[in-house]
């Protein structure tokens, strides 16, 4: 049986990433720069849930402080505690005092975009938004993609305005987070040419998915994810290789479990 907010969960793929980046008149380094900072570039959990943060402060505003607890709701932004499944958890406990604030109240998926956000992202309510979070990456990603475009914030990252579009897309207290300066990092890394393989990428993402360890989902294959594969392809009765491409991941893919 699969837990709530579990999906099917599949990996960014090069169509995928390059519609957007077209879309935003912008190149794979300015993308991956983004989903660097949000969400160290992965959209989802080892269990297949999307990543999400929630925001006690968003709950409460537009609950009129009406559950105000100071963990699930509460005037002040913070109080976060882990990430992970944990944040499922406060999710889960503002669920049952009112369902639509609380999935607002939750930034969802590779781009973190907030759940309140659900019609700059491109859609008609918070209830489609988070069912697309569930299902893909590239899912995840279009949204991002739209809400950059109908908040206009795409022009500050044409333009490498990280000021402007970390002030926009993070909020005006980015500065303490240095929300600015670690974007333009991550671009000028992106931007050496060093970017993450697609299908490196999402064999790291679905081994993880299967129980076992490829190390950081980064798209960079090392011997942490050949190991990984390894065991995998030992468990599985086929042939041990040391290359990944296309037919590795529908290999991997294959394997996974069905989700309810």
């Amino acid at each position: 049986m699969s837990l709530p907010f579990q999906g099917t969960a599949w990996a960014l793929s090069s169509d995928g990433l390059a519609s957007v980046a077209s879309s935003l008149g912008v190149f794979a380094p300015e993308i991956w720069a983004v989903l660097a900072v949000e969400t160290s570039g992965c959209g989802y959990l080892e269990d297949r849930r999307p990543q999400i943060r929630y925001e006690r402060h968003i709950f409460h505003r537009l609950t009129r402080g009406q559950y105000d607890d100071g963990d699930i709701s509460d005037p002040s932004p913070g109080g976060y505690g882990t990430m992970g499944s944990h944040q499922y958890d406060r999710l889960s406990r503002a669920i049952t005092k009112r369902r639509s604030a609380a999935l607002q109240s939750a930034s969802w998926g590779i781009g973190q975009i907030m759940g309140e956000n659900f019609a700059a992202a491109g859609f008609s309510g918070v209830q489609d938004m988070v069912a697309a979070m569930l299902q893909s990456e590239d899912q995840q990603l279009a949204a991002m993609g739209s809400f950059l475009t109908n908040t206009n914030l795409r022009a500050c990252l044409q333009a490498h305005d990280w000021k402007t579009f970390a002030r926009g897309y993070n909020g005006p207290n980015y500065a303490i987070n240095r929300y600015d300066a670690r974007l333009n990092a991550e671009y000028q890394k992106y931007s050496s040419g060093l970017l993450p393989d697609l299908n490196v990428r999402a064999a790291q993402l679905y081994l993880t998915y299967l129980g076992f360890d490829p190390g950081t989902v980064d798209g960079i294959v090392g011997q942490h994810t050949l190991s990984a594969l390894a065991q995998f392809q030992t468990q599985a009765g086929v042939a041990t290789t040391r290359t990944i491409d296309a037919d590795t991941v529908a290999q991997l893919q294959a394997a996974l479990p069905a989700i309810d």
